[in-house]
């Protein structure tokens, strides 16, 4: 299903019923009392710079065949998720519930707290840190994370971010080609049309 800045998203049990769900095996449980109270931007191309293909949710699933590319015999034995995917059509995919713990962050710091795998939800883009992103991308993301600040309200406007403010030195996601200001423009403009304070 694609969708549009026009698309209203509900969660019900940790599931966004409106989308795409391609259950991943790679979770386990939030520790006690750990609530999700921020939001992991990452970006994701399988093979590298390609789009889709439906490796992304091989690799979720943990089927991705080692023939088929040369990277994927470095990556096929990886046990990683996320809890969404947003396509560059602006498909959106969930592969695990926001109440539970996805492997996205790996080694991982915010705020002096590691692990954040436990107090996290991570959010896929389709794409390279090079190439700019599809305004569906940025549409569906913005519905997705006014949601989420909605149904977790300590996920504060500064508790956005992408990996590699997380994972500095290690990793480099969404990259210079995400537009920050962007999305937090529409952000603001998604809440003062709902009347909400930003």
């Amino acid at each position: 299903m694609r969708h549009t800045a026009d698309t209203t998203y509900t969660l019900i049990q940790g599931w966004i019923p409106s989308a795409h769900h391609v259950v991943s095996p790679n979770y386990n449980a939030r520790p006690a009392e750990a609530e999700p109270n921020l939001i992991v931007v990452h970006n994701i191309s399988l093979p590298p710079g390609e789009f889709g293909g439906g490796y992304i949710n091989a690799l979720f699933t943990n089927c991705l065949d080692p023939a088929v590319h040369p990277y994927f015999a470095e990556i096929c034995d990886l046990r990683v998720s996320s809890h969404f995917l947003i396509s560059r059509g602006g498909e959106l995919t969930q592969y695990v519930a926001t109440d539970d713990r996805a492997w996205h962050a790996g080694h991982s710091e915010w705020c002096g707290r590691g692990n954040c795998n436990d107090f996290s939800i991570g959010i896929e883009l389709e794409g390279t840190d090079d190439e700019p992103y599809a305004e569906e991308q940025y549409a569906v993301l913005v519905q997705l994370i006014d949601l989420l600040q909605r149904e977790y309200p300590s996920i504060a406007a500064d508790a956005i971010v992408g990996h590699s403010d997380i994972a500095p030195g290690r990793k480099t996601d969404p990259g210079p080609a995400f537009d920050w200001p962007k999305l937090w423009a529409q952000l603001r403009l998604e809440r003062s049309q709902q009347g909400r304070a930003t």
